[in-house]
């Protein structure tokens, strides 16, 4: 069984161990996991059984498919310090946001790189995961989807430009969520009901609004049939729904969404 590496062990690294172990693709033994903080290491030893270093180095040279899961910031130190220890046959995974796969390689050298944008689900395992394969094999690829699945749902992007609005749709997109989430609960307090119960209908509320959405798909319903579905003409729904129209909710979110799309764009090209 291949040893797979994480460099940079956070909680997107965590996230990703813990599916890759639960989903019985590796065992514990054949994951190791790299960082600074040797307390975070310790933890990770403890709860999960995986061997971890502080030397990137030597993880790299133990690992047949290596996570490169650090800030963007230190992108360029770190890829600079492996470069020329990757195993011949080694896959790169990128799953840091901003960075580009041009600038990866100009770094370590035509390896096989494969750039993924995940989601902070993936810490339940109900991630969202795109994939750019810059020049990774099929096999490889696959690899690299069976490895992301652990944590959700993958898609594959053609284009790497798409990466930036992917970020700006599911990257960013759980605070997006949560946003209308606050301000149900802060909505339903004022309205008189206890914290504790505003807290609990929300939350329910948006779980379950979100497994009826995925089994929709899966009947090639939309989120618009739903909606239709649950507002009974003059009711309730179709009041509330009102003052959102009223209020250009959907012109709203699409430059919300566009914003955050260009402002990746602009932190790739920084990078």
């Amino acid at each position: 069984m291949d040893t797979v590496g994480f460099i940079g062990a956070g909680n997107m690294a965590e996230a990703f161990i813990k599916g890759i172990i639960a989903s019985g693709m590796q065992k514990p033994e054949t994951i190791i996991a790299a960082d600074i903080r040797p307390e975070r290491l310790e933890f990770l030893e403890r709860k999960y059984g995986i061997k971890t270093t502080t030397d990137n180095v030597e993880l790299v040279s133990a690992s047949s498919t290596v996570f490169l899961s650090v800030k963007p910031q230190i992108m360029a130190a770190v890829a600079e310090g492996i470069a020329g220890a990757l195993k011949d046959d080694a896959l790169v995974i990128s799953i840091a946001a901003g960075i580009t796969t041009d600038f990866l390689a100009a770094k370590l050298g035509e390896v096989p790189i494969i750039r993924v944008m995940p989601n902070t689900p993936a810490m339940a395992g109900e991630g969202m995961s795109a994939i750019y394969n810059r020049n990774a094999g099929d096999e490889a690829l696959q690899r690299a989807e069976k490895l992301l699945g652990a944590v959700g749902k993958t898609v594959v992007v053609e284009n790497e430009d798409i990466i930036d609005a992917v970020t700006a749709v599911s990257g960013s997109g759980p605070a997006y969520f949560f946003l209308l989430m606050e301000e149900m609960t802060a909505a339903a307090i004022a309205l008189g009901i206890d914290e504790e119960s505003a807290k609990l209908l929300v939350c329910q509320t948006a779980k379950g609004a979100g497994t009826l959405a995925m089994i929709a798909r899966e009947n090639n319903e939309s989120p618009e049939v739903l909606r239709k579905k649950v507002t009974s003409p003059g009711g309730t729904t179709a009041a509330a729904l009102a003052v959102f129209q009223e209020k250009g909710f959907g012109a709203m979110v699409t430059e919300a969404v566009k914003r955050a799309r260009d402002r990746s764009k602009e932190l790739s090209a920084g990078a």
